[in-house]
């Protein structure tokens, strides 16, 4: 097992734009994933499992709702931290880092958000603990980029809602307790219910066969006549606009994710260059492997400054939409491209578990595709700078 050596790439001091808790928080995620990712997360990934002894140290160093108030159990951090903290746990791996972003801002956010105090009370200091896992259904079969077309609906019964549909590619579902899933009414209204594991008719089937996230764990969501509570439908926001605002908050944490992932595949390749010699000395001498690595940290660099820059705006309540969606298209589509080229550098060794720069590269072919898929984001960046629409 090689021990986790990752020095974190600073080039322009962003570490002089952060409070001493920014970094405190940081350091802790940093030291939790050296300690207790590292050195299982390729057996994980080679297994194909998701490392469910993890969600205690999750919980601990406060990934599940960074920014939830004390009082539901979260840590009352401010956006940047939060940010900071996905960096660090996708820097170990793409797919723990799903499991705390969908916790956080797909699951405890709404409820937060949207719920009722009793469903407050109810759920956020379970999921914050780690006690309960959460997950999300938006996306279903036939509705992917298109969430407004879902075809998931839920009937008023009397004393209860009757849910019926299906939802897939749901990280967390196959050990989730608390599922907030996204349906529409008989009007065509869509709102967001709680559904928990245990109500008749609610199942959650895994994914298999998967080459990337493989560390995280995806299933569907099958609602065949659920009755559901009427207590548990999140009464505080209907329509698109909801689940896309538990969006943001997930794409946010992303854009700050990939720059994790980025970092730990310019480390390696800038180690590697160092060490391995060709035609008698160290790779990293020739010009066209310092071009790669000039490269790599000039995008890093970019990609911290866009974030922190959009962390101060969260702060602030000032960040769109449109400047979350860029962040996160920018930030993956540069670390997409990082693990391309640090795998090309580790020739051979790059494609083996010895290193990290495969499961990251693999990870990322969906990272770029969920939360909105690169093309989209480009298409949501050109409607905020036209005012065109190109989905209609």
């Amino acid at each position: 097992m090689k021990p986790d050596l990752f020095e974190a790439p600073d080039y322009y001091n962003i570490d002089e734009l952060l409070t001493e808790e920014h970094k405190l928080v940081r350091d802790a995620a940093r030291e939790w994933v050296k300690r207790d990712v590292s050195p299982i997360i390729e057996d994980y990934a080679q297994k194909a499992e998701f490392p469910e002894q993890i969600i205690g140290g999750l919980a601990e160093i406060g990934a599940f709702g960074p920014y939830i108030p004390e009082e539901y159990g979260g840590a009352g951090l401010d956006q940047i931290s939060y940010g900071l903290i996905m960096q660090e746990i996708e820097r170990g791996d793409s797919g723990v880092r799903s499991t705390a972003s969908v916790q956080s801002s797909l699951v405890m956010y709404p409820i937060w958000k949207y719920g009722t105090e009793e469903q407050r009370q109810k759920y956020l200091p379970k999921l914050a603990s780690g006690e309960w896992m959460g997950c999300f259904g938006l996306t279903e079969p036939d509705h992917g980029s298109n969430p407004g077309g879902m075809v998931t609906n839920f009937k008023n019964m009397g004393d209860h809602y009757l849910l019926n549909g299906a939802k897939m590619w749901i990280s967390n579902a196959p050990f989730a307790q608390v599922a907030v899933v996204w349906a529409k009414n008989e009007e065509g209204r869509i709102h967001g219910l709680i559904v928990e594991r245990g109500m008749e008719g609610f199942s959650t089937p895994e994914t298999h066969n998967k080459w990337s996230l493989r560390a995280s764990a995806t299933g569907e969501l099958i609602f065949d006549n659920v009755k559901v509570p009427k207590e548990n439908l999140l009464p505080n926001k209907s329509g698109l606009g909801a689940p896309l605002g538990c969006l943001d908050s997930a794409r946010y944490g992303i854009a700050w994710g990939a720059i994790g992932a980025a970092m730990d595949c310019y480390d390696t390749a800038l180690r590697y260059s160092k060490e391995r010699t060709q035609f008698g000395k160290p790779i990293g001498q020739f010009q066209l492997q310092q071009k790669k690595l000039a490269e790599m940290i000039t995008e890093i660099t970019k990609a911290q400054v866009l974030t922190w820059r959009l962390g101060v705006l969260r702060n602030d309540g000032k960040a769109t939409s449109a400047q979350i969606s860029m962040a996160k298209r920018n930030n993956v589509d540069m670390a997409i491209n990082i693990a391309r080229e640090a795998r090309q550098m580790l020739g051979g060794m790059g494609i083996t578990g010895e290193y990290s720069i495969m499961r990251h590269s693999m990870n990322l072919e969906s990272v770029i595709t969920y939360e909105g898929t690169h093309d989209i984001h480009l298409l949501i960046t050109g409607l905020d700078i036209t005012g065109l629409n190109a989905f209609k």
